[in-house]
């Protein structure tokens, strides 16, 4: 039923165009000949995005095969097909050689490895000074309210403090080239109306459902307290240098 809510949605979280190229742009130029991995791409706005930003061969990985056949449709319509090597890969078992790439991203999706254990285990698969950018959810403001505390508490216990993941990062041998909150609208505008929109027209099909019910009201909640507390949250972008030896 989840999947079915998020069937065809643009995004599979929080983020925008616009921040993607910020992000991008806080880079030193990548040569002609660099691989890009996107980690958790879903359904692969970022990667059509990093894609018109460079000429550079993209690989988006993926464990839910019909996000990667909605971004295999879109890449083959913009004919960038070329460039775009899509793959349907556990991130906890990447099918890629030692130092592959010269950039990681990874929009939304670390969380699932771990934000610290992530870096340390994505290490292996950077360049000799290659760079990774992740979004990751993260405290904005010590102290929060006990409602949104709360909340947090059960549904992503492992959140941190904005100080903390940068000490985290260092230590796990990277330095922060920059980092910067993801604006609302990339929560409202391109994640949580795309979602209402969806749910709309999904009631008609599962008025009664338990489990649509469930996962509706769940998504409502998640939405609400987003508006009444994202000073205190969000998903910063996180742009990191591999330490030199």
């Amino acid at each position: 039923m989840f999947f079915e809510i998020h069937r065809d949605l643009p995004r599979e979280g929080p983020g925008d165009n616009q921040s993607t190229r910020r992000a991008f742009r806080k880079l030193s130029r990548l040569p002609e000949d660099s691989a890009i991995l996107d980690l958790g791409c879903g359904p692969g706005a970022q990667t059509l995005e990093l894609a018109a930003l460079s000429g550079n061969k993209i690989f988006p990985i993926d464990n839910h095969q019909p996000y990667l056949k909605q971004l295999y449709r879109k890449a083959a319509n913009l004919g960038l097909l070329d460039r775009i090597h899509i793959s349907n890969q556990s991130m906890h078992a990447l099918a890629f050689p030692a130092a592959s790439f010269d950039l990681i991203w990874s929009e939304g999706a670390i969380f699932i490895l771990g934000f610290e254990n992530g870096l340390k285990s994505l290490k292996k698969y950077l360049k000799p000074g290659g760079t990774i950018v992740i979004s990751e959810l993260t405290w904005l403001k010590d102290n929060p309210p006990k409602e949104i505390k709360t909340y947090w508490e059960k549904e992503y216990p492992p959140m941190k403090t904005l100080d903390e993941n940068l000490s985290t990062i260092y230590d796990c041998g990277f330095y922060v080239i920059d980092y910067f909150a993801l604006p609302p609208a990339s929560w409202l505008e391109e994640y949580y109306e795309p979602i209402e929109q969806r749910l709309e027209t999904l009631r008609g099909t599962y008025a009664g459902n338990p489990e649509f019910e469930d996962l509706a009201q769940r998504e409502k909640e998640e939405a609400t307290v987003f508006k009444k507390y994202n000073q205190w949250y969000g998903y910063v972008f996180y742009i990191m240098e591999l330490k030199k030896d």
